[in-house]
């Protein structure tokens, strides 16, 4: 069984990932247009990207294993429990993408395969 086909993905962010996505943006944007983006990723369809390739396009450096909420979602990959999709923005005025929710996820994924397809929302 290839590393890619352990990871079990549910198919939609959960109601608090939205929330934390809200929150993150809010320091990024002003709150209403936070909160148009959260409800722009909200309606958007599904995505997949490569785990290093989401690295590239964010430019943020991988947390440490160590790191206790990377841990939580390794475990939950080795487990084989589901984890969450991850909701990026689109940084109009430098061309990064912004982790709205999931920067610990995808951290997780990318030290358990680097090619592994995660599935996401991108606006």
């Amino acid at each position: 069984m290839s590393k890619k086909s352990k990871i079990k993905w549910r198919s939609e962010p959960q109601k608090q990932d939205y929330v934390a996505a809200e929150s993150y943006l809010s320091l990024q944007f002003e709150p209403e247009a936070a909160k148009k983006i959260v409800q722009n990723l909200q309606a958007a369809g599904a995505s997949e990207f490569a785990a290093k390739d989401i690295f590239r396009a964010s430019e943020l450096p991988l947390l440490p294993d160590r790191d206790s909420h990377v841990e939580k979602d390794r475990a939950k990959i080795f487990m084989g429990d589901e984890i969450t999709p991850i909701l990026l923005v689109r940084a109009k005025n430098n061309g990064k993408i912004i982790i709205a929710d999931g920067y610990h996820r995808l951290c997780a994924v990318y030290m358990f395969d680097e090619d592994a397809g995660i599935p996401c929302k991108i606006v």
